[in-house]
């Protein structure tokens, strides 16, 4: 790790003992009048923020090829989970087998090769094509449209989307050379903090939901509050990237607002599909995609203004 990775986690570490020893302090203030649900949750979310520093932090130890192979990993896994939720047919096996054992590896192959241009439109292009081929190839006729949909739509959340994050160690800007990967600390870090800000804010002063039926805990206090005090931390971070501390703030601005209306996409679908989680992976966050959604939709957003707006 570079001396401005290492600042940074360390930093990450503090805040996390920090709010470890205020989860504490209010659940013991608590005990007395009974468990308290938000408190339990808070904690448990604290906890789990614990196991994804400790992971991430192995991966970028690791460097690239570490931070590649963890971001396949949660793409296998975020895609395993949407496809448990999605109603597949037999005549979708052949499609399914490509998925996961053909485009999605090799999807993370281009992004450790730095092949971007085959990178950028391997899925949108070639496997949109693929995929139908191999479930008509099946003869199976019946729901054959959603289908077919509906596996596409989950390899460019699952798969596509979320490749951009490793991608970023790819980028090649002037004055930045060998700290690219820090790119990637940044736009976690932003979106990240921005949930947890928005969940506290919405706990606090949430009174007006954004969208009531898709998703009664997103509110629109919650997401100014959360949305401001996410720029705050992006401009704080400014030192880490090649931008400037305004530069800084509106791109945080702009990977929280993408990272929010992820959210809410994804609550649209869950709310299609019967259930509150994608999975139960994690303690306090459901399944990974759950921890995931506001990540998949900023990615690919923060890649390419940063890729058209920096690189050479």
């Amino acid at each position: 790790m570079t001396a401005h990775a290492l600042a940074l986690f360390a930093a990450v570490v503090g805040v996390l003992t920090t709010a470890s020893l205020v989860g504490l302090v209010l659940r013991r203030r608590a005990a007395l009048a009974g468990p308290n649900p938000t408190i339990e949750n808070l904690n448990a979310r604290i906890r789990a923020w614990w196991v994804m520093v400790a992971v991430l932090g192995g991966a970028f130890a690791l460097g690239k090829a570490g931070l590649v192979l963890v971001f396949a990993f949660a793409s296998f896994t975020a895609l395993r989970e949407y496809m448990t939720l999605t109603r597949t047919r037999r005549g979708d096996h052949y499609a399914l087998g490509a998925v996961f054992f053909v485009i999605l590896p090799a999807q993370y192959w281009l992004v450790w090769t730095e092949w971007y241009g085959l990178m950028a439109v391997f899925i949108p292009v070639y496997a949109f094509l693929l995929l139908p081929i191999a479930a008509a190839l099946r003869g199976d006729a019946t729901n054959f449209l959603d289908r077919v949909a509906a596996v596409q739509w989950g390899l460019m959340i699952c798969v596509f989307c979320l490749s951009h994050v490793p991608a970023l160690g790819m980028l090649d800007i002037p004055g930045y050379e060998g700290r690219s990967l820090l790119l990637v600390v940044f736009l976690i870090l932003v979106v990240q903090m921005s949930d947890v800000l928005q969940y506290v804010c919405g706990k606090i002063w949430g009174r007006t939901p954004v969208a009531p039926v898709l998703s009664p805990s997103k509110t629109w206090e919650g997401l100014i509050g959360g949305g401001a005090g996410a720029m705050l931390i992006g401009t704080a971070l400014w030192w880490a990237t090649p931008f400037s501390p305004l530069q800084a703030c509106w791109l945080a601005g702009l990977v929280t607002l993408m990272g929010f209306l992820g959210g809410l996409v994804m609550s649209a679908i869950k709310r299609d599909r019967g259930v509150k989680d994608w999975g139960h992976l994690i303690e306090g966050h459901g399944g990974v995609l759950d921890r995931l959604d506001s990540v998949v939709f900023s990615a690919p957003i923060f890649f390419h203004v940063v890729r058209y707006g920096w690189t050479v």
